[in-house]
């Protein structure tokens, strides 16, 4: 009768053996992180817009959170009060700006407009006089074609509404969403992080801090990047005689939030409008460029890439062509901070959790 029990040690018949289940565990794993990539690849593609904005809602929190930070250490302040007063003088100072300089602006815009088609029309006409250059004439598109190519780029510029208002309206999204971001980090953060195994919490929170540490730092500097080349751009346009000086220079200041790209965006119409009045003037304005972008690339942008994360000058641009052939204009201006979002987590999340490989942070800024 004790010869037929079973032994208590012996496994069950329908359990599989250890290696098995942990080979079965492998493919369940990689299945599953297979159909989440396809499925988040799915949404990126059919709801980039309302991604890119939720991205720039976060950008605009993590900065109004740095500066509330900064105002919370220095004057003592509780966060709730240190944001309260970070918004009300970022408001002061739009408001009283804008409404001081709003007349100027909009006749310099609309002035603007009148003024780069019939530049481009001089130019192309003093250019058919050389007949060398008569090919890259023919192959320039009519003034009234370039206007409205520059204007079928402006739908694309939002990031969820297209037009003025819809411009307007992505910038009430960005500032509300991003004060109810900054007010309470952690409710947000928090409930992400729940979503991980518990035994992943802490390295999730790791990677949350180093990436909002790295971004915050980069549009602190580069805010104060762009109201420099702004300044220095309307102060040098305006003493070289450039009409048009103030709304060039606010060009040049907001488009410097796109490296390397922006300004020469920016450059194009204070160097046409130049070349309307001589020659001389519009290779003067070119230079002026070139002296505030030497300016920004080896004294400011090391000083931003000091506190934040550095990113090759080559990976920067390649970001930029692949997210604005993918997204538009609006991946263009958001590629630089989403590549910094990228290397961190390949950083921690690959080179450092995978690989093994973890440098010491002295090694590094090394």
């Amino acid at each position: 009768m004790d010869n037929h029990d079973t032994p208590s040690h012996a496994p069950a018949a329908h359990e599989p053996p250890t290696p098995q289940r942990a080979l079965a565990r492998r493919a369940a794993m990689i299945y599953g992180i297979g159909a989440l990539f396809v499925a988040g690849l799915a949404a990126a593609t059919l709801a980039y817009d309302a991604l890119l904005l939720i991205f720039a809602c976060i950008l605009f929190a993590i900065l109004l959170y740095k500066l509330s930070d900064i105002v919370h250490r220095r004057l003592g302040l509780n966060r709730t009060l240190a944001l309260t007063l970070v918004v009300l003088l970022l408001a002061a100072i739009i408001g009283l700006g804008g409404w001081a300089m709003a007349p100027q602006i909009s006749e310099q815009s609309s002035q603007l407009a009148k003024e780069v088609p019939a530049a481009i029309e001089r130019l192309q006409g003093e250019v058919e006089r050389h007949p060398l250059m008569q090919r890259v004439v023919d192959e320039l598109p009519a003034p009234e074609e370039a206007m409205k190519q520059l204007g079928s780029l402006m739908p694309n510029a939002g990031l969820l509404f297209g037009g003025v208002l819809g411009a307007l309206g992505n910038v009430v999204i960005i500032i509300f969403v991003g004060i109810y971001f900054a007010a309470a980090p952690g409710v947000y953060t928090g409930g992400f992080i729940r979503l991980i195994p518990q035994a992943k919490r802490g390295r999730a929170r790791q990677v949350f801090n180093e990436m909002g540490d790295s971004l915050a730092s980069w549009l602190l500097g580069k805010a104060v990047s762009m109201l420099i080349v702004g300044s220095a751009t309307a102060i040098g346009l305006s003493l070289l005689g450039v009409p048009l000086a103030l709304i060039l220079g606010i060009i040049a200041g907001l488009l410097d939030f796109i490296p390397y790209i922006g300004p020469i965006m920016a450059g194009v119409p204070a160097v046409l409008l130049a070349l309307s009045i001589s020659p001389d003037l519009a290779l003067y304005a070119l230079l002026l460029f070139a002296a505030i972008n030497m300016l920004e690339g080896y004294v400011l942008q090391p000083m931003i890439e000091a506190r934040a994360i550095e990113l090759p000058p080559a990976l920067v641009i390649v970001m930029q062509l692949i997210f604005g052939t993918l997204f538009g204009f609006a991946g263009v201006a958001l590629a630089t901070p989403l590549a910094a979002v990228l290397s961190v987590l390949v950083k921690m999340l690959y080179i450092e959790d995978i690989l093994g490989d973890r440098r010491p942070r002295e090694a590094e800024a090394g």
